[in-house]
């Protein structure tokens, strides 16, 4: 049985959004859900009727209703939603024009900033109307180059406001990532910054920037942001104009919604891509606007009194993710740099002085922050953290119980995961349930998740595959590019025909319902034939004061797999044969003698792509002698040298 380690009491029970959704669903149905497992399984068995009833529920704005929620509900890919509905995802997100504060901005530098909702509606109206101006339509593609700041958000309501269908990366991806990415696309707008602080030394991004407009011909427009200087010289750029000169001059300018149908597009998301060029991801707006709400409203328990802030750069669906709890009428930080600068306790700094109410954040992260002993609960004043909700990429039960004793004993440690592919969740949290060590609280509602074998059997309590067995509104609509759905069938749909095949290994815990991830499926370990989830071994090596971090790939050798673990030491430590005795010791006891590698090498860096999940792939490729042919899509592509014909692997 799993350790429970948080239980919400019945005024927070009662006050959470949740328990009004059970109220408002008993009432329209005559049902009697009091908790949220009984509620989850209606949801799967009542598919349609959950979604119609959650458009209710959160108000969706339309200017035409919907003629049928869902066309078949057994086809997947493909299946329709809410056709003949007429509306815009910007105009659900500005929902609020009053003096609430909307935004506050906060660099590493100390720049900061704040933003009503009044003055949000404003500067999207004045960009909007510039952006039809030079010819901005419904369907054309705009793009951002651009930090997490208060003109990125501007520029993504603005392009959705018109139906424009919008783009992002961070601007510490190299050109030639960025180029792989918007090049396949043809955006005809850029947006992009002057640069950017890190460690707070400024970085020039106009270059790159430039060499973007030029490898891209379909760009028309080049909006530059300045963020590191007031006036820097864009003359390099071509039909390049300052965001300030390009915002039309006219006030009090009424948006003009372009209302659209409920699977237009309203995104467009890029795959990990190392292993080749990103493949671009297009979502619906209805779908990624009704499924994040969901999540927001429901598994997040946001409210308007909310101050929400996420660590999150706009390369991560969590950008978008975050964006769209303006629909709430929350207030936003957008923080722009390293969040462990001027030392780690950074972040916990800014949650006090900002009061923040729900701190959004990655394993990484936190197993960072554990591995220099970090004590936020008492260095800081945080009475006003509800909330953390954390995803990215497996988290150990540990790294949970870290939680509890090192930031906050009364809080809700909301543990959630998805991925880009739904730009949402398969499995999140319910305000309304409690908090097991190592596992998310439940499968989203409407979700209906599965674990399969490797037979292609349901499994229960027993490591398998996440499967969804019917589809819901957030699924891509297509591939851009992508003839026949041939690439978007093989991604999904190539194992298990009609069953979205995920890609990530879990166990569901049939007594709490909580579900415990294990890492990605296409990473396992199989030395001689026997099955190893990278994250059993993580989640014992990790525990160790002397481990910053660690990486364990498959090599083929002899005719079998043999497992290499990488080491990254904690500062003051080296991987000495006592360190490695003690690894060895650890996995052979804490999980079993398969789980040992065969060989343990120290490296400097562990490789990471843009969300914060760690590359297993590209190292294997490099050991066992593949390319890697795409380094941009890591957002620390140099460490991948290290792993070149090392000779510890020749024997």
């Amino acid at each position: 049985m799993a350790k429970l380690l948080w239980k919400p009491t019945e005024d927070r029970i009662k006050n959470s959004n949740m328990y009004k959704f059970f109220q408002f669903i008993n009432k329209k149905y005559g049902t009697d859900f009091k908790e949220y497992r009984p509620l989850y399984k209606w949801s799967i068995d009542n598919i349609p009727e959950f979604w119609a009833s959650f458009w209710e529920y959160a108000d969706i704005k339309y200017s035409k209703p919907y003629d049928t929620i869902i066309d078949d509900i057994h086809k997947m890919p493909g299946t329709k939603w809410f056709e003949g509905a007429r509306l815009n995802f910007a105009e659900n997100l500005l929902r609020l024009r009053d003096d609430h504060t909307a935004f506050i901005f906060r660099g590493e530098t100390q720049k900061s900033a704040k933003m009503s909702y009044a003055e949000l509606y404003g500067n999207v109206a004045r960009l909007a109307k510039s952006l039809r101006e030079i010819g901005v339509a419904p369907g054309d593609r705009v793009a951002a180059y651009m930090p997490n700041m208060m003109e990125t958000a501007i520029a993504m309501l603005a392009a959705t406001s018109i139906g424009a269908t919008w783009a992002s990366c961070a601007t510490d991806i190299g050109s030639g990532g960025v180029i792989d990415r918007f090049g396949q696309i043809e955006p005809k707008v850029l947006f992009a910054v002057d640069g950017y602080f890190y460690k707070a030394k400024p970085f020039n991004s106009l270059s790159n920037a430039a060499e973007i407009a030029k490898g891209i011909p379909s760009i028309e427009k080049v909006i530059v942001s300045s963020y590191i200087e007031e006036k820097p010289d864009i003359s390099n750029i071509p039909n390049s104009v300052y965001f300030n000169d390009f915002l039309s001059q006219e006030s009090g300018l009424e948006i003009q919604f372009e209302q659209l149908p409920f699977d237009h597009p309203v995104f467009i998301m890029f795959s990990s891509g190392t292993t080749g060029k990103p493949k671009c991801l297009v979502q619906g707006a209805g779908g990624i606007l009704l499924n994040q709400l969901k999540e927001l409203v429901l598994q997040s328990d946001l409210k308007k009194e909310d101050v929400h802030f996420f660590i999150t750069t706009c390369s991560w669906m969590m950008w978008n993710w975050m964006l769209t709890s303006l629909a709430t009428g929350n207030t936003l930080i957008l923080y722009d740099g390293n969040p462990n600068y001027p030392d780690p306790g950074a972040m916990w700094k800014l949650i006090q002085d900002e009061k923040v109410t729900m701190f959004g954040t990655s394993a990484s992260y936190i197993n960072f922050i554990r591995s220099q002993g970090l004590k936020p609960g008492k260095d800081y004043d945080l009475s006003s953290l509800k909330e953390i909700w954390q995803t990215g990429s497996p988290l150990s039960p540990e790294g949970f119980e870290y939680v509890y004793q090192e930031i906050k004993e009364d809080l809700w440690f909301n543990s959630s995961a998805g991925g880009t592919d739904i730009n949402g969740c398969f499995c999140t949290g319910s305000p309304t349930s409690p908090v097991y060590a190592g596992e998310l609280q439940s499968p989203a509602l409407a979700m209906k998740i599965n674990v399969y074998d490797e037979k292609g059997n349901p499994v229960v309590d027993q490591e398998g595959e996440l499967v969804c067995e019917a589809p819901a509104p957030p699924m891509p609509l297509y591939f851009w590019n992508d003839p026949d759905d041939k690439k978007y069938k093989e991604a999904y749909f190539d194992v298990y025909p009609n069953v979205w095949r995920h890609g990530d290994y879990i166990v569901i815990n049939s007594e709490t319902g909580g579900v415990t991830f294990f890492g990605r499926s296409d990473a396992v370990l199989k030395p001689s034939g026997v099955r190893i989830g990278t994250a059993e071994i993580y989640n014992q090596v990790e525990k160790l004061e002397e481990i910053a971090d660690s990486l364990a790939i498959g090599q083929n050798w002899e005719g079998d797999q043999r497992i290499i673990l990488f080491v990254k030491c904690a500062e003051g430590y080296n991987l000495t044969e006592d360190l490695k005795g003690k690894i060895k010791k650890t996995l052979r006891e804490k999980t079993s003698p398969r789980h040992v590698p065969a060989k343990m090498i120290e490296t400097p860096d562990i490789p990471y792509t843009l969300n914060m999940k760690k590359v297993e792939s590209a190292v294997t490729n490099i050991i066992n002698g593949t390319p890697v042919l795409n380094r941009g899509a890591l957002i620390n592509p140099e460490s991948l040298d290290f792993y070149e014909n090392l000779s510890e692997l020749q024997t």
